[in-house]
């Protein structure tokens, strides 16, 4: 049995749930929850979807600065066991949501459609394209450049294959395919990213038709964070989270009346939204393992001493998250909260081997041959000459952690932010520069296949290649263009459509009188198809055909008169 908040935390949120996380909901009875100032608390006890504990959620918040008991019974076979939990409430830092600037940019940095006019995502450029790079699709997320921001999918040669705008100031990250329930969806997390560098927002899941089927909030009072979210096989999610807190910093040369941001994980229950474990950075790592000075925090700015980045679930059910200001990786058990071990830091509990030590890094995860693949900044400010992805392989009965591989672009780039490195199917990796806006894919020797970029003030916090298909519930999209000599082109688009191949364009006399009149190859997210002279019926409409020409969707007919 795993409760959350974990015994002897010192950083709850008033607003907390408790969470029994390990046997089922009726196994447990008897629970009382007191805080030191506000008394019993009553509540409601709701079980997990995978029948594995519940939480406990209280009817009213608790006080700052409390202290809460928990009490309960837990049944398993005829024994009856008693539970006690203890935990402080913190005192929470309000600060500032200031988004981060957004740079306009060029109209020509820019793209637009006749027939979705409503679409302006930014323009990208491909620089370099191989024939032996791995099958799949490009998923970057831009933000805070010209155009719109939201999730885009690219076709190998960098094409738009799908793109969701998100209104102004609202920023997605985090944008790929995953599994959920046995089925891959898309998934990416969308919210106001601030000029503290955490996002504030909600996970989100959509199926193959572009319908979003699962908004994924954080629990606690809580709003989700940019940095990770990972589905897990269970059907729950792991989730970043960020949550400043007021803080005595003069033990690390800040103020005693300072503030500090707690990085944190939740796992939530996707089809409940409770909470069924939490972890928090303040708990479990000490304040002076940070390479941030906390000298310069204010409570308006607090010491962001952790800021955790990723969360993997490793194959033995472990979770291995990044600090990206303590310079390392911890693996922690997900029952107990315990940190097994660390990678590189100030206290690393392994010998790093040449070329092993990261700074400021981003996205490690770990392989089915137990290496461990990290995107490494390396500058913010500069500790190595330029960022690079590396493969470490970790010895834990010597202690030792050597480099494998290093995977560098053959133009040095330096990512002050952000980032990531993907192992493909064929033994290649695809980086996403983050601060920088290219996404590359290179061999496992280093020999650069792919790379493209975004306009210079764009960003994708990841980029990543994944196989998908995809099949919008809506209808194609198309708009006429007459010239002056009579003739009319059609402009046909089916937004996230990726089996098409051909256009088809019907018209008639009325709506159920249409016939084919004109036909063209697939070029590009939006096809010019010229009509021959007359064609228009007044009605229109268009198919969209695979490869076999079968209809695999119709517009609806529009007058053309």
């Amino acid at each position: 049995m795993t409760v959350s908040p974990l015994p002897g935390s010192r950083d709850a949120s008033p607003q907390t749930q408790i969470s029994f996380l390990g046997v089922p909901a009726g196994e447990l009875g008897g629970i009382s929850v007191a805080g030191s100032r506000t008394g019993v608390h009553t509540g409601r006890l709701l079980a997990y979807s995978q029948g594995d504990g519940a939480s406990f959620l209280p009817a009213r918040p608790f006080a700052e600065g409390e202290r809460v008991t928990v009490r309960a019974r837990l049944r398993v076979g005829g024994a009856v066991h008693q539970l006690f939990d203890e935990f402080a409430i913190a005192y929470q830092d309000t600060i500032s949501s200031t988004p981060e600037t957004i740079h306009p940019g060029s109209p020509n940095e820019v793209q637009s459609f006749r027939s979705r006019s409503e679409l302006h995502p930014p323009v990208v450029t491909v620089t370099a394209q191989s024939p032996a790079v791995a099958p799949g699709d490009e998923f970057v997320a831009p933000y805070t450049g010209p155009g719109q921001a939201g999730p885009m999918i690219l076709d190998e040669s960098g094409g738009l294959v799908w793109f969701k705008p998100l209104p102004r100031n609202t920023s997605a990250t985090n944008f790929q395919v995953q599994d959920y329930l046995g089925k891959p969806v898309l998934t990416w997390w969308q919210g106001d990213i601030s000029i503290h560098g955490f996002g504030q927002g909600e996970g989100v899941i959509a199926d193959s038709t572009y319908t979003d089927i699962a908004h994924v909030k954080a629990g606690n009072g809580f709003q989700a964070d940019l940095h990770d979210f990972q589905l897990t096989p269970q059907g729950t999610a792991l989730i970043t989270v960020y949550d400043p807190i007021f803080c005595n910093l003069s033990s690390v040369g800040g103020s005693a009346d300072g503030a500090v941001v707690d990085g944190m994980l939740q796992e939530i229950d996707v089809r409940t939204g409770l909470v069924m474990f939490q972890w928090t950075s303040l708990d479990h790592v000490e304040l002076n393992e940070s390479y941030e000075l906390a000298r310069k925090a204010t409570t308006s700015s607090p010491f962001d001493f952790f800021h955790i980045n990723s969360i993997n679930l490793d194959h033995d059910g472990s979770l291995l998250i990044s600090a990206r200001n303590t310079w390392a990786s911890y693996d922690v058990n997900a029952h107990s909260g315990q940190i097994a071990w660390r990678l590189g830091g100030k206290r690393s509990s392994f010998t790093l081997g040449p070329g092993v030590r990261t700074a400021w890094q981003h996205d490690p995860r770990e392989h089915a041959d137990g290496s461990i693949s990290i995107f490494d900044n390396g500058t913010s400010p500069k500790v190595h000459a330029q960022s690079r992805g590396i493969v470490v392989s970790l010895d834990p009965q010597q202690k030792t952690a050597t480099l494998v591989s290093q995977i560098v672009h053959p133009s040095p780039l330096s990512a002050d932010s952000q980032g990531n490195m993907q192992a493909l199917s064929n033994g290649d990796w695809f980086l996403g520069w983050g601060q920088v806006p290219d996404f590359s894919e290179l061999s496992a020797a280093g020999q650069l296949l792919f790379d493209a970029h975004l306009p210079a003030h764009d960003q994708s916090y990841r980029s990543f290649r994944f196989a998908w298909t995809g099949t919008p519930a809506h209808s194609p999209a198309f708009a006429m263009q007459p010239a002056a000599d009579g003739t009319v082109t059609v402009y046909a688009s089916w937004n996230g459509a990726t089996l098409v191949a051909y256009w088809r364009v019907l018209a008639g006399p009325s709506t159920t009188s249409l016939r084919a009149v004109a036909e063209g190859a697939r070029s590009g997210f939006e096809t010019a198809i010229p009509l021959p002279a007359g064609a228009v019926g007044p009605y229109v409409a268009v198919q969209a055909l695979d490869a076999t020409e079968r209809v695999l969707g119709t517009s609806a007919p529009v007058s053309g008169a």
